[in-house]
C-alpha cells in the first residue's frame, strides 16, 4: 500500500510544529498567535500542498 503522505509533507508539518510550540506560529490574515495542535498540522499540510509535496486533497464540507 502507497504512502499517503510524502516525506516532504511530513518535514513540513514537523517544522510547523515546532514554530508552534515556540509561538512564532501566526494565523493567514489576521495574524493570531496559532495555539492549537490541530491548526498547527493544517497550516503544515496547506503549506506543503503548496509547495508541492504528496499531501491528499482537502476534504469537502458537507452542506
Amino acid at each position: 500500500m502507497a504512502r499517503k503522505y510524502g516525506r516532504k509533507a511530513s518535514q513540513k508539518v514537523r517544522q510547523v510544529m515546532r514554530e508552534r510550540k515556540r509561538g512564532t506560529l501566526r494565523m493567514g490574515r489576521s495574524g493570531k498567535k496559532v495555539t492549537s495542535r490541530k491548526q498547527a498540522i493544517a497550516i503544515g499540510l496547506s503549506e506543503a500542498r503548496r509547495a508541492g509535496a504528496k499531501v491528499p486533497r482537502r476534504r469537502r464540507k458537507k452542506s
